[in-house]
């Protein structure tokens, strides 16, 4: 009976892969490669402070970074990280509901609002972005020539994961 249940065990962990298409996969290795520091193939508590602080970030406590480790269900090996962003993602609103969240600040329709308003409310409302956010926010969506933001295709990539082809 055990090599039944391993069997279907390994089959449900399987089904993880087909929540997305393969170059999706391809980044989230690619990732979870940049995370795990040490090589060893889970993602640990020290793994988390190097990659934090490789972003810049040097202060956070073992409180958050235990936090984050019993999001998952035991360790973080490539499987676990992936169904961890399946079940984050599964909960994404639908495109349509975040579009309609950045109309509210663009009354005319335009489909951009200017950075430094959008800078302003992100880091001064409800879950108020730091400083670092809004540069990584920037420089991931980067603001056109005239200093606007092009929230229609920040919509697309949060919901679909990648970039729109310009039409």
């Amino acid at each position: 009976m055990s090599p039944k249940k391993a069997k279907k065990k390994e089959a449900g962990s399987s089904n993880v892969f087909t929540m997305f298409e393969q170059s999706q996969i391809q980044e989230f290795k690619e990732a979870f490669t940049i995370m795990d520091q040490n090589r060893d193939g889970f993602i640990d508590k020290n793994d988390l402070r190097d990659t934090f602080a490789a972003v810049g970030r040097l202060n956070v406590g073992n409180d958050e970074l235990e936090d984050m480790l019993k999001e998952a269900p035991g360790a973080i090996n490539f499987t676990v990280f992936l169904s961890m962003f399946g079940e984050k993602l599964k909960g994404t609103d639908p495109e349509e509901t975040i579009l309609n969240a950045f109309k509210i600040f663009d009354p005319e329709g335009t489909g951009v609002l200017k950075g430094d308003e959008i800078k302003y409310y992100l880091m001064s409302q409800a879950d108020k972005f730091s400083e670092a956010e809004i540069t990584q926010m920037f420089t991931n969506f980067p603001l056109d020539v005239s200093g606007n933001l092009d929230y229609k295709n920040l919509c697309y990539v949060i919901t679909h994961g990648e970039e729109k082809e310009q039409e």
